[in-house]
């Protein structure tokens, strides 16, 4: 690496991480981004001082075509255009934790799925914790991968989220425990097909070997497909007890079922998170730190410590009786199938945004039992007013704000709001958390607003 002319492509934080860690270890470091300037001065700062040369404003192709190798960040699709003179010139392609990857001295578990990663990497990552483990967590959340090679030890676990788009670029990426939650069509705004996403998916699996696991939903059709060709031992996790070996949902308990005994590993008792399916993201995770040596003790105390994450059903509040609950994480049609599926009778959802693929017509069954109401945000607007109407009674806001204070008029007197829009949040916010924080915001203006009355 030491003299290589290397471009990183994308200054958001995964990017900013791999240009700081090329320019340590020799290279000559270009990053490069769309924008005219970046967000933080700070960052600026920090990477001219490590000697990063900043080329904003646009990628350019010159400079692409000259370099020894290209590192994308996971916001830069390898459909970007100015990518062409580069392919021409046969310039190596890798993405962010690929080439962070080949550093770590640490072993990985990476966990990806359509819904899930960051409750199942989060927790994951917490059970390794508890149970004595040095435990670094980050990648598609938290702390981006390149950010961690400079404390990777050998006894270091690296807990890594990884999304579609940053498995489509790797080729070495390795991990010990690779981790498939479940599968859906999703993404379909980036990837050209489905069949695309799923071969991404499938690349956490790449380059496995019989020395290590693959831990697979078996209540997941498609998550098994994907991983058939898999060549690491397996681990499978289950909501059915009828699951002979793995980890499964037993009345009171988590438990691993092996060789005919049965080992509970966490009680029921110590889950506090909202909503039945994330019991698979428990059980998965529970499944990684089983194959990590954690005990069943610091597993449930791990657990019972864990409220949830920000933006996956996170209950905000209640005002007058009427709950809101912020599931702004919920960019796809399954994932909102699973948060709708969580609420019983007088549910309003808030649905819209930028439709990103998937068939909004999966959720009119389950808002039809719960006699639900939906307030539609958004582009997305007429597509769920054509999708779920007449058989479900649909709304439009043309503002969060708006939508807040709507979806609580249907919702009283004692129903619950629930943001899950199903939908990438491009159209209206900077991303899924921007519009998390939002929601959250008009929900406490809204209660300050009640007591004023």
């Amino acid at each position: 690496m030491v003299g290589q002319r290397v471009v990183v492509m994308g200054a958001a934080r995964s990017g900013i991480a791999a240009a700081l860690l090329l320019a340590e270890r020799g290279a000559h470091v270009t990053l490069t981004d769309l924008r005219p300037r970046l967000n933080d001065a700070d960052d600026t700062t920090r990477l001219r001082h490590s000697g990063v040369e900043l080329e904003v404003g646009g990628h350019v192709p010159e400079t692409l075509a000259r370099a020894s190798l290209i590192v994308l960040s996971p916001g830069v699709p390898l459909s970007q255009p100015a990518l062409a003179a580069a392919r021409r010139a046969a310039v190596p392609i890798v993405g962010e934790v690929e080439i962070a990857s080949r550093w770590l001295r640490g072993r990985i578990v990476a966990v990806t799925g359509t819904k899930g990663k960051s409750t199942t990497t989060t927790l994951t990552g917490r059970m390794l914790d508890a149970g004595g483990i040095r435990t670094l967590v980050g990648g598609n959340i938290g702390t981006p991968l390149s950010a961690q090679v400079a404390t990777s030890t050998p006894d270091t676990i690296h807990v890594v989220e990884v999304s579609s788009f940053q498995l489509e670029t790797i080729q070495t990426f390795h991990p010990w425990i690779a981790v498939l939650l479940n599968f859906s069509p999703d993404h379909l705004d980036r990837h050209a097909t489905v069949d695309e996403y799923a071969s991404a998916k499938a690349r956490i699996f790449e380059n496995q070997d019989e020395r290590d696991w693959v831990v697979i939903n078996a209540d997941d059709p498609e998550a098994l497909a994907l991983a058939r060709a898999a060549r690491g031992r397996r681990l499978q996790f289950s909501a059915n007890p009828s699951l002979t070996e793995g980890v499964v949902l037993l009345p009171g308990a988590l438990t691993y079922r092996h060789a005919g005994q049965d080992e509970p590993l966490i009680p029921l008792s110590a889950v506090k998170v909202i909503g039945r399916h994330l019991l698979a993201d428990v059980a998965a995770a529970a499944a990684a730190a089983k194959l990590s040596g954690v005990s069943s003790a610091d597993m449930t105390r791990a657990v019972e410590s864990f409220r949830g994450l920000e933006h996956a059903l996170e209950l905000v509040a209640e005002v007058r009786s009427v709950r809101f609950v912020n599931d702004s994480k919920a960019t796809n049609v399954e994932s909102a199938l699973r948060a709708i599926e969580s609420f019983g009778e007088g549910l309003v959802v808030i649905l819209g945004g930028r439709y990103k693929g998937g068939d909004f017509g999966q959720l009119r069954a389950p808002l039809v039992a719960r006699g639900a109401k939906v307030t539609a945000i958004g582009e997305a607007r007429p597509l769920l007013r054509e999708a779920l109407g007449p058989a479900v009674p649909v709304s439009e806001a043309t503002s969060l704000s708006e939508a807040v204070r709507q979806a609580y008029e249907h919702a009283k007197p004692h129903g619950t709001v629930l943001l899950a829009p199903a939908c990438s949040s491009f159209d209206m916010f900077v991303d899924y958390a921007d519009r998390g924080r939002t929601f959250k915001r008009e929900v406490v203006l809204l209660e300050t607003e009640s007591r004023r009355l």
